[in-house]
């Protein structure tokens, strides 16, 4: 949110402390601010100037126009607005000389959006006064950038009103009151308001004017929202905006003579009602909505938009003025459930204070005698009302405050801090101050004694409190052996080359339906931030697949892992999460080979010993579990992953038409099995073998799409008790072997724990496992 460092210097007495300055104060003692930047730089050395002549250039659309500038004399620029001409008076800034189409320009005039006034390129300013002099209202200003996040408690804050209440407290200062409530008329409302649910609204003001006139605002109007980053539209509106940026309470104007009836309703909306908002938009509205009504239907969106049918336009001659608080859940329900947020709703979602409403309609009759001259109000305001108690004192005791704050404080520093943040401030006993809360601090705010130690402490300074680490015993939080496991996953990943990535939990229907997900069976947030984050993922795959496509658009290879929970819909209570592990390999160049089997490598430093299981095959103790690949795998690229005879998760190729180019290979692991088999059993001291073991390689012919895994198996079936290992070497295709075999060669290696084996020992499991081999109808080379 911006603010105008003269904004506020109108509001403090005497406020001589430069932007930077103030940015820097603001940020130790209040909220935290982002920058400053400078708005209406030019308007230092801006007059106004009158266009003597305007004659066209050969060959261009600008004008040659002399112009008198009053002290600074007679002048030529080069001016390509299409209203510039004789006797306009204008804005000029001499910008030192420059030659544009063969003529020397020594400077130039001005449009609004040049001069930081407003947004408006499409012709110089068109003013009034004598040449020389400054233009009326403007002066160059600085944009304070507050940071949203830091304010969300403090909705005085939201106007600069109360930012300059702070600033007064701050440096010592006296804040003006820029709202005069002796100006609000009183006598019977020329308009009834009736509330339905005063929970909902519990203030809601009305006040009905005629005699309007509709024009352009200002220019002091106009510059002082542009510096803020709102856009001038006519001056009813942009009195408005400047109401709430001002006194941070939003505020409506309606054209009376396009209600209908003479009573404002502030309802809930009906089922289906329909509403065609300012942006243009049309809603249809349930009763979670609230709006303001006439006799014929909605009007405004309450806290959110006004109404299209009920504008104000250029033939606006009267106007229904609104100034209200709602509550402030509602307002952001129906904010999230439109996808619309407005200055008006991020205001409202604060909990503004309802005391505000009457001085908002205060402040507004000022600006309107003054921008719409010979306007009138009529009667006096509609004001329906929640009576709301006032917030009970809070006792703070000194000696606590000490303690809490951490250093020493005198009991009158304390009641000047509070007294200048206007809180009420008495001593019904020695030590202990009674502190009453204003009104705009209590809504959300401030409610017990330690809201108060905040208040002094962001005061006096936090870098004047010496830091000391508290005393309180320290213990040691209990165990948390399932995250101290992911972390360790987490480890062992990023030793292997991948770079972690976070994904939102939420995923869309896309990208379910790319991975043969059903959308029904996924948990459906109420109210996504985004169409593409409707759900809850029951899988990671979508969002690392997502980030590989997006990586692979400027990487030929890379690797990433994500560890996440997948979210389970159940028939009762809430979901079921799942840890789990997915981590992928990308090349862009290549067959892919070397990518799965680098994901192999990957699952059995997670779990050594793990197995790889094609098909719709056994898992060594009988349990099935392995299916046919799905849609997202390669047909011929993918298997199951089994550790301890238990089914953990899936490797496999993406496949091709996930990707535009290149190939990538993924496990999908259930952290929370391989948890539970990791505990299962304790690790166990071996001793080094004392004899020497003995090895063999064996060549088995086989056909060429079979798995070598399987082949490793059936070796180890045959080989006995004493084997050691099965590793695999190569494998060979081509002649002498017919299309469709291949040779696969492995290293089997034997041994004993109690002897040396003899070479009848070896050369027995040998002809085992070509015996046993050959009894399945493999040929073996030997």
């Amino acid at each position: 949110m911006k603010f105008s460092y003269n904004w506020i210097r109108e509001l403090v007495d005497d406020l001589d402390c430069p932007p930077g300055a103030l940015e820097r104060l603001i940020t130790m003692k209040t909220a935290e601010c982002e920058g400053i930047e400078p708005v209406g730089e030019l308007l230092s050395r801006s007059c106004l100037a009158r266009v003597v002549s305007a004659e066209p250039i050969a060959n261009s659309h600008n004008l040659r126009a002399l112009v008198d500038t009053g002290a600074c004399g007679m002048k030529t620029v080069v001016c390509g607005a299409k209203n510039c001409r004789p006797g306009l008076i204008t804005a000029y800034v001499p910008l030192g000389a420059k030659t544009i189409d063969g003529v020397e320009s020594e400077g130039m005039l001005a449009s609004g959006a040049e001069l930081g006034i407003n947004r408006d390129h499409s012709g110089i300013l068109e003013l009034s006064g004598a040449p020389g002099a400054s233009i009326p209202g403007c002066q160059p200003d600085y944009a304070i950038e507050i940071d949203n996040k830091s304010i969300t408690h403090r909705p005085d804050l939201w106007g600069h009103h109360g930012m300059a209440r702070e600033v007064a407290a701050i440096l010592g200062r006296r804040l003006k009151d820029p709202a005069n409530v002796r100006l609000l008329p009183q006598g019977t409302a020329a308009i009834q308001v009736r509330v339905e649910n005063s929970d909902l609204c519990m203030r809601y003001s009305a006040l009905v004017f005629e005699n309007v006139t509709v024009q352009p605002s200002p220019l002091w109007l106009q510059q002082r929202l542009t510096a803020i980053g709102l856009n001038p539209i006519n001056n009813i509106v942009d009195m408005t905006n400047f109401v709430m940026a001002e006194l941070a309470q939003p505020m409506h104007a309606f054209d009376a003579d396009l209600l209908k009836g003479d009573a404002i309703f502030v309802r809930p909306a009906y089922v289906g009602e329909r509403f065609r908002a300012l942006n243009g938009e049309e809603y249809t509205l349930d009763p979670s909505n609230l709006v303001i009504a006439d006799a014929g239907g909605a009007i405004a969106l309450a806290g959110v938009i006004g109404g299209l049918d009920s504008a104000i336009g250029p033939g606006t001659k009267r106007v229904v003025l609104e100034s209200a608080t709602f509550q402030a859940a509602s307002i952001r329900k129906t904010s999230t459930a439109i996808k619309l947020r407005t200055d008006a709703s991020i205001r409202f979602e604060k909990s503004q204070d309802p005391a505000n409403t009457v001085r908002g309609i205060a402040r507004a009759i000022e600006l309107l005698r003054e921008i719409s001259p010979g306007i009138e109000a009529i009667g006096g305001v509609a004001d329906a009302r929640k009576e709301i108690p006032a917030p009970a004192p809070i006792d703070l005791p000194l000696e606590w405050l000490e303690r809490k704050l951490g250093r020493a404080i005198s009991p009158e520093e304390v009641r000047g801090i509070l007294e200048r943040l206007e809180f009420g401030v008495s001593e019904p006993q020695l030590g202990v101050f009674r502190v009453t809360v204003p009104s705009w601090r209590a809504t959300k705010d401030i409610s017990i004694k330690d809201d108060l130690v905040e208040e002094v402490g962001r005061m006096v300074g936090y870098d004047s409190i010496a830091p000391e680490p508290p005393r309180v015993a320290a213990s040691v939080p209990p165990a948390n052996p399932n995250r101290k496991f992911q972390h360790a996953v987490r480890d062992l990943f990023v030793d292997l080359g991948f770079t972690e990535a976070y994904n939102y939990s939420f995923i869309g229907e896309d990208a379910a339906r790319a991975f043969g997900l059903d959308p029904a069976a996924h948990v459906r947030v109420t109210n996504p931030i985004a169409s593409d984050q409707a759900l809850m993922r029951v899988s990671l795959l979508p969002g690392i697949w997502k980030n590989i496509a997006e990586n692979s658009k400027h990487k030929e290879a890379f690797r990433l892992f994500e560890i996440g929970s997948e979210i389970h819909k159940r028939e009762a209570g809430l979901p079921d999460e799942i840890p789990h592990l997915a981590a992928a390999i990308y090349e862009r160049h290549g067959d892919g080979t070397a990518g799965l089997f680098e994901v192999k490598r990957a699952a059995e430093c997670l779990m050594p010993g793990a197995e790889l299981v094609p098909g719709a095959e056994l898992v060594p103790g009988g349990a099935c579990f392995s299916l046919p690949s799905a849609p997202y795998e390669h047909p011929a690229r993918a298997a199951g992953i089994a550790w301890k005879g238990e089914p953990v998760g899936r490797l496999f190729e993406l496949h091709p038409s996930l990707l535009e180019a290149g190939r990538a290979a993924l496990i999908d692991v259930d952290l929370s099995a391989v948890f539970r088999l990791a505990s299962k059993d304790e690790a166990k001291y071996t001793p080094v073998r004392r004899y020497p073991s003995s090895a063999f390689d064996l060549s088995v012919i086989a056909a060429a799409r079979e798995h070598i895994g399987l082949l490793e198996r059936k070796f180890s079936e045959f080989a006995g008790p004493l084997l050691e290992s099965v590793q695999f070497l190569r494998q060979y295709e081509g002649p002498p072997f017919v299309a469709g075999q291949k040779s696969v060669a492995f290293r089997v290696t034997v041994g004993s724990a109690e002897r040396t084996l003899s070479s009848d020992e070896v050369t027995a499991v040998r002809e085992a496992i070509i015996a046993g081999m050959r009894a399945l109808g493999y040929q073996l080379t030997v």
